[in-house]
């Protein structure tokens, strides 16, 4: 990857990052957080992964509200991030953090009932 493009997806994950705690106003969004940015050769598509932290149904709104705000999340990029283009958005459901977090839930316990078993 070149660094032009780790720069753009950075800066892209950046400002998206910031405008969804900021400037979107959506009820349904939850506790989103950006976990990272695809970016195509040509920057005129830009998948953009999301991590959201609550159950089920929480999840499936949130995603249904960035849905709904893609069109303004990405004329706000437009207005941060200096490219000749804009790339069309979307957001991508990332299950990385909760599966990390149910792998590390499982170690404690492992620790916790192994650990004591040789002593």
């Amino acid at each position: 990857m070149s660094d032009r493009v780790a720069k753009v997806r950075e800066e892209i994950k950046k400002e998206v990052s910031y405008i969804l705690q900021r400037d979107v106003k959506d009820p349904r969004l939850g506790f989103v957080s950006v976990t990272d940015v695809e970016v195509s050769r040509d920057y005129s598509f830009c998948k953009i992964y999301v991590s959201v932290l609550g159950d089920d149904t929480q999840k499936q709104q949130s995603m249904i509200g960035l849905s709904k705000a893609t069109g303004f999340v990405r004329s706000e990029l437009g207005k941060r991030v200096r490219m000749r283009h804009i790339p069309e958005i979307s957001f991508v459901y990332d299950p990385s953090l909760e599966h990390g977090a149910k792998i590390s839930a499982i170690l404690r316990d492992i620790d916790v009932t192994g650990g004591n078993e040789s002593e």
